[in-house]
């Protein structure tokens, strides 16, 4: 298939961005390995089941104005769409694909611009017992309850750092969890040095300050999970208080029984597919320009790829976007003054983006006090034993460490264990160029390699006179 323009992600970045695309004549097809769209933020339970309250209270105006356009728009919508790989061709950018749920059949979409709208995941750091049934990611804690409108578990404690907390914490207890804690490793000290970047988040986190209050959650700041109990599944877990430089104060150790963990430590940007087009990276976010433009030629980049900030900023991100491909595939210079709304939120966004990511380091000295005994990487069974002995070795960068442990070669390629490791070592985290987004069967490789063997495979000549 031919368009104009390929959306990677119908979260709420590539939904603004198709929106503003579209409507400025623009050929826009929209995948998504998910089977609706929306993305995490807007994420609502299969259909037939009671969508009330799926979506965040104050989005779901958002929520209703985007998909009554999307509906009413030209733009194709392909869900179930697992992209592997883009290519950059001389005619363009080709997005392959895997369909449906098993995966085994790709389809190629060639374009002439790509967007990468492709979201972000989280970061856990480990401690004994992160391996435990019973233990979950934050954010899959709140994918159960909107995706399937279950919870995973009665009692939970919800922990870690990030103002993803609050909307998991509180999102339970309207459920009818029993939310036993909500642990957070930061301080409130440190709020008011960034009171005004935040001052637009107060009246949201207010909200979910009422809700916390209205549900009974205890919530237990600076301090952290520093072990989780059980032998088939998750019994409990201990907390204990930080001191001032993140290390756990001695004597302050508590058991809280639960029989789940929703657990988080902040987000990282998914940047696989950026890599393998040779996108530059900022730090650990796609590198783009005031357009949201790469530094890849028909290549442009927005939303938590470009830098975790949620929806709002997203939103903002997206549209630029749009409005830039549209103007850029016509030929023509865009003008900044037409997106400069959008401008200002992304300008405030990016701010409060900054100052929420310094608010919600994790503890400094996380790795310190991991037990050599812990596994690390779960996929190799890699324990953190094993990581400080490569570092022994001479392993200077999680790379080398991966090398020699095999930390990182698993199914998930380090997506999971790389925060971890580069913990346990005191090495900095690097991002890794991979060249698939993610598994690929052999016969959807072995079918493409015939596909072009057969292309450039020599042809008899051609009979004079021939056509």
């Amino acid at each position: 298939m031919r368009t104009d323009l390929a959306v990677i992600g119908a979260g709420p970045a590539g939904i603004a961005a198709c929106l503003a695309a579209s409507r400025r004549d623009v050929r826009v097809a929209l995948v998504d390995a998910a089977p609706g769209h929306g993305g995490q933020y807007f994420r609502r339970p299969a259909p037939g089941l009671d969508v009330e309250g799926a979506v965040p209270r104050h989005g779901r105006r958002t929520w209703t104005r985007l998909r009554d356009a999307l509906a009413a728009s030209t733009v194709d919508v392909r869900p179930e769409h697992h992209v592997w790989c883009v290519e950059r061709e001389s005619g363009g950018l080709t997005v392959h694909a895997l369909l449906g749920p098993e995966q085994r059949e790709s389809v190629a979409l060639h374009a002439d611009a790509v967007l990468l709208a492709t979201g972000g995941y989280e970061t856990v750091l480990p401690f004994p017992g992160w391996t435990l049934p019973g233990v979950v990611t934050a954010g899959g804690a709140q994918a159960m309850l909107k995706g399937g409108l279950v919870t995973p578990g009665r009692t939970v404690v919800v922990a870690g750092t990030g103002p993803l907390l609050l909307p998991v914490a509180t999102g339970l207890a309207a459920a009818g969890v029993r939310v036993a804690a909500l642990v957070e490793s930061t301080h409130p000290a440190r709020l008011p040095r960034h009171a005004r970047a935040l001052a637009g988040k107060l009246p949201e986190a207010a909200g979910y300050a009422a809700r916390l209050l209205r549900h009974r959650v205890p919530v237990l700041t600076r301090h952290t999970v520093v072990r989780a109990h059980g032998e088939d599944r998750l019994t409990g877990v201990t907390v204990a208080a930080l001191d001032a430089g993140g290390r756990v104060r001695p004597g302050t150790e508590r058991l809280l029984p639960c029989d789940a963990l929703a657990v988080g430590h902040g987000m990282l940007p998914h940047t696989d597919l950026a890599e393998t087009l040779g996108c530059r990276l900022d730090g650990h976010a796609v590198a783009v320009d005031a357009e949201q433009r790469t530094d890849v030629p028909g290549v442009w980049a927005a939303g938590e790829a470009t830098g975790i900030g949620g929806a709002a900023l997203a939103l903002a991100e997206g549209h630029i976007a749009g409005r830039s491909i549209a103007a850029r595939l016509r030929g023509t210079a865009p003008d900044p003054d037409a997106w400069a709304p959008a401008a200002r939120v992304r300008a405030r966004g990016r701010t409060a983006a900054a100052a929420l990511h310094a608010l919600h380091a994790p503890p400094a000295h996380w790795g310190e006090g991991v037990p050599d005994d812990t596994v690390i990487c779960r996929c190799e069974e890699v324990t953190a034993g094993a990581v400080r002995e490569a570092v022994t070795l001479g392993a200077g960068d999680t790379r080398t460490v991966k090398l020699l442990t095999r930390a990182g070669m698993g199914w998930c390629q380090g997506r999971m264990c790389a925060p971890g490791v580069a913990a346990v070592t005191g090495c900095p985290p690097t991002p890794t160029r991979r060249p698939f987004a993610r598994p690929v069967p052999l016969g959807v490789l072995a079918a493409g390699h015939e596909e072009l063997a057969a292309y450039d495979r020599p042809h008899p000549p051609t009979p004079e006179g021939s056509p």
